[in-house]
């Protein structure tokens, strides 16, 4: 039975970053495709607008609800697996944090994470969500097929030959509520970790040898130091010996150090923005090196706690030293004060539309300020860094802190117009769309 909750006890809906909230008028909670026809059917003929709501770990407006917010909580789990195919069909409002359980029993694993699982499926997929490796696409790389209830209230599957794959598997929202997705996944594996502190010098000049030589390679940098921590894994078999540190061990350097205290240093930085160069400091200073190997879920995820907002460009590949050169002279010349360190990784060439890394290889730089930094400060900052990503015509990650409209991506995205007609057909009346789909996409309705 649809679950309908409406008036005054609505409750507000706010992201994981803090940096956007809405008040919807509406919240359904459908169980099965009929039940969401049936919502998107009757928001349509109302004029009213509809958003799925994931985890709400985007940092930009992409998944800010208007009228109705669609909770998926209740379409979450395994349709099917096929082991002999590697592929396996979930329903969009899986977490990711729940899909290696629900892999386990058929030894199998997805190809490639980021280093957060709070997202849901659908959410990172929409999204553009990526790890790092020259060899790996996106998540949304790994969508061989899909469920989608469309702005008019069809029901489109969408096949692996399907011409508007390519769109649907990154939507940004924009075509309607996706209800399932098929993976291609791999067989389970295991990974071998090395983390090892290192000169920024050397990480920055380094960078685009260690991306071509290993399957996973990225590095942090700490701004005001020379300090920076570089992360490879590299992938094994289907068997090996967990290995490395201990539970304790783990726990010390993943809860304690890396958000327990880390918090703590953020928010004397932000009392005290004159002692962020020696807090970042003491913390590269304090990086050690460990070797570990485990699952592939259990070294691609790491545990992250310290609330934080998030800017993050894709630039062609070669100009990663470039742009870090810029940046790090543009810190030091404005003074900034950066409690968080820099995140460097690349991903591997992909054919969607709408992917940060369609048509070639890029680079990747993502910028954080802890969400309790001096708001204006923080926007400066984020304001200069996408100052020089836009001069190496950067393509924004679209679930994070950017300003680019549609003028500025269709000049990045030879396929910009291409997605633009399949929403066209699609979500014709706009069923989907929101302020920040109306900025990056265009408000225009045919």
């Amino acid at each position: 039975m649809l679950s309908i909750t409406q008036g005054s006890a609505t409750p507000v809906w706010r992201n994981w970053g803090g940096t956007q909230s809405a008040a919807p008028s509406l919240v359904v909670t459908p169980h099965d495709t009929a039940e969401l026809v049936e919502v998107i059917t009757r928001a349509r003929s109302d004029g009213r607008t509809v958003k799925p709501a994931g985890a709400g770990h985007s940092f930009s407006g992409i998944g800010v609800p208007g009228d109705i917010l669609v909770d998926l909580s209740a379409m979450r789990g395994l349709i099917e697996a096929d082991a002999d195919r590697s592929r396996v069909t979930l329903r969009g409002g899986t977490h990711l944090f729940e899909i290696p359980e629900l892999l386990a029993p058929h030894r199998l694993a997805m190809a490639n994470l980021g280093d957060v699982d709070r997202q849901t499926i659908t959410g990172a997929t929409s999204t553009g969500t990526h790890g790092t490796g020259l060899r790996f696409g996106g998540i949304s790389t790994q969508v061989v097929g899909a469920t989608i209830v469309t702005g008019t209230g069809a029901v489109r599957t969408i096949g692996e030959d399907d011409p508007d794959l390519p769109a649907v598997a990154l939507g940004l929202g924009a075509l309607g509520v996706v209800v399932d997705l098929t993976l291609a996944c791999v067989p389970a594996f295991y990974m071998r970790a090395e983390e090892l502190p290192v000169s920024a010098d050397d990480a920055i000049d380094g960078f685009l040898e260690r991306v071509h030589a290993h399957d996973h390679h990225e590095f942090y940098w700490f701004p005001h130091t020379n300090c920076a921590l570089a992360k490879t894994n590299t992938r094994l078999g289907p068997i090996a010996e967990v290995s490395g540190p201990g539970r304790v061990r783990r726990w010390i350097d993943d809860e304690l150090l890396s958000n327990k205290l880390y918090h703590g240093m953020c928010e004397i930085g932000r009392r005290i923005p004159s002692a962020v160069p020696t807090i970042a400091q003491v913390a590269g200073r304090a990086l050690s090196a460990r070797t570990y190997t485990d699952t592939s879920t259990r070294v691609f995820i790491s545990s992250r706690t310290v609330r934080f907002r998030e800017m993050e460009y894709a630039v062609e590949l070669d100009a990663i030293p470039d742009v870090l050169h810029e940046i790090r002279t543009m810190i030091d010349r404005r003074r900034y004060r950066v409690s968080f360190p820099i995140e460097v990784r690349a991903a591997a060439a992909d054919d969607l539309m709408l992917s940060t890394a369609s048509g070639g290889a890029r680079g990747y730089v993502a910028v954080h300020r802890y969400h309790r930094d001096n708001p204006a400060d923080a926007a400066a900052y984020f304001a200069d860094v996408e100052a020089i990503m836009v001069e190496h015509r950067g393509r924004p990650h679209w679930g994070k802190m950017h300003t680019r409209d549609a003028e500025y991506l269709r000049g990045v995205y030879p396929r910009f117009d291409e997605f633009l007609s399949v929403r066209d057909r699609f979500d014709p009346d706009r069923m989907f769309t929101n302020p920040y789909l109306d900025r990056v996409l265009g408000p225009t309705a045919v």
